[in-house]
């Protein structure tokens, strides 16, 4: 099998601030019963936007019309931008997404009712989602961490970048808007990733025989 250095370009995905809402606070916020409503399928697999959105709201402001993202989860999670934090008076940290402990809070107002929620809202590292296949094509495994370019007249590495590997994924990039706007990035740009990244050092990576997706 031939083998040859990298980069290896993936597809970027700008996360704007959203919301993963648990069976409960889906019910709280829209009613007894309530399911929710596909709009629009989502790059990964199995994940979508909603037609439900809801009010964010916090010490100094609220966020109307913030979209719900599907599938449900088992905790309500919201993910926001440094910037969104400020406008809101909440102080999220930076988490991997699940991550909710010790977490920032806010309350979400919907249409049927109002839920106060003590921790769940972070602002996401970035991260790349991808395939085993395709990881194994990478030589990656599950929360391993690479660094990446963007090019462009803004062009930034982004270092230390999560891995996370899991069937039914696809190859790509999670940026928040922040990150996006800063680095000139827009839904369906590329980054390239240069070399996997450890706690002492930066590993070049040498990759099998990888078809872009």
């Amino acid at each position: 099998m031939t083998k040859y250095n990298i980069p290896v370009q993936v597809p970027v995905g700008v996360s704007n601030k959203h919301i993963h809402l648990s069976q409960n606070h889906l019910e709280q916020l829209f009613g007894p019963g309530h399911k929710l409503t596909e709009l629009k399928p989502l790059y990964q697999p199995g994940h979508y936007a909603c037609k439900e959105v809801l009010t964010i709201a916090g010490p100094k402001g609220i966020i109307p019309n913030v979209r719900v993202l599907g599938p449900l989860r088992s905790q309500t999670q919201v993910e926001v931008s440094r910037t969104d934090s400020y406008l809101l008076g909440i102080k999220p940290p930076l988490r991997d997404s699940g991550d909710l402990e010790g977490s920032a809070g806010c309350i979400l107002m919907g249409p049927k009712g109002t839920v106060v929620l003590e921790e769940g809202v972070i602002i996401a590292a970035r991260h790349i989602h991808c395939s085993p296949e395709e990881a194994e094509a990478l030589q990656l495994k599950d929360k391993d961490r690479v660094n990446l370019s963007v090019a462009g007249e803004r062009s930034v590495i982004f270092n230390n970048v999560l891995v996370r590997v899991a069937h039914g994924l696809r190859l790509e990039l999670h940026v928040d808007t922040d990150e996006a706007n800063a680095s000139f990035l827009g839904n369906s740009d590329f980054a390239y990733i240069l070399e996997k990244s450890t706690e002492k050092e930066a590993i070049p990576l040498v990759v099998k025989e990888f078809q872009k997706v």
